[in-house]
């Protein structure tokens, strides 16, 4: 008996795998790979908070500082609240629209994406210059357990105003592992900051891989923690 529930939650297990999507080398985006950005003004912050919400009991913010060489952006993210593992690894990204009056997180449309590279398949960690720009998670690893903090370097993304590697204009979103969005929060310039008369460089990466042509779509990714769950609940 034992080895027979073994044998189908491993079953089981292996479906969820099977049907979920993988990073693939050698997609990058339409208009080739992300360049990584110069010429940030050190010390420009903007932040994210996360609204209190009844819907929700996901607390924290993200926060982009400026990198101090001017190369890139310095994330922290810290949160806490998020809901039963089993629905996630959680997802986060930098939307292209700001969240709209009413708080609807569909509204943000989709990923930041300036080079048209689509969120399938997901991005290759590996080479983070060929995935989506706003794919916070996929570059920098995905949200795990009920409290989360990171901190990391992104090179593709801009503080300064006008070029669409700039995300202080947009939005956060924490989603499901299906891609679910559970809360949202607009980027604001933190209090003493100025971005006024500065001009960004970028530095494109030599794309060694082959370009994608597909267009953009959304990723659906099997919850094994959900199929496992329903499985041992049918052979109870």
């Amino acid at each position: 008996m034992h080895s027979s529930i073994l044998f189908t939650l491993a079953s089981g297990l292996a479906i969820a795998r099977a049907q979920a999507p993988v990073p693939v080398p050698g997609v990058t985006g339409q208009l080739g790979d992300a360049a990584i950005v110069e010429g940030n003004p050190a010390g420009v912050s903007y932040v994210a908070t996360l609204p209190d919400s009844k819907t929700t009991d996901i607390r924290g913010s993200v926060v982009g500082t400026s990198n101090s060489n001017g190369t890139g952006v310095n994330f922290q993210v810290s949160l806490s609240g998020l809901p039963d593992p089993s629905l996630g690894p959680f997802l986060y990204h930098i939307h292209d629209q700001p969240v709209p009056s009413d708080g609807n997180c569909t509204g943000t449309k989709a990923h930041q994406d300036p080079y048209i590279r689509g969120e399938k398949p997901p991005c290759y960690p590996v080479d983070p210059a060929s995935c989506q720009v706003g794919d916070l998670a996929g570059k920098h690893g995905n949200i795990t357990g009920s409290s989360f903090s990171t901190a990391f370097l992104d090179l593709y993304l801009s503080t300064v105003q006008g070029p669409a590697s700039f995300f202080g204009n947009r939005s956060i979103v924490i989603h499901t592992s299906n891609t679910t969005r559970l809360t949202c929060a607009n980027f604001t310039l933190v209090a003493g900051n100025s971005t006024t008369n500065t001009t960004n460089t970028t530095t494109p990466v030599s794309p060694t891989l082959t370009p994608f042509t597909g267009g953009a779509a959304s990723t659906t990714i099997v919850s094994v923690g959900a199929i496992l769950a329903g499985i041992a609940a049918f052979l109870l």
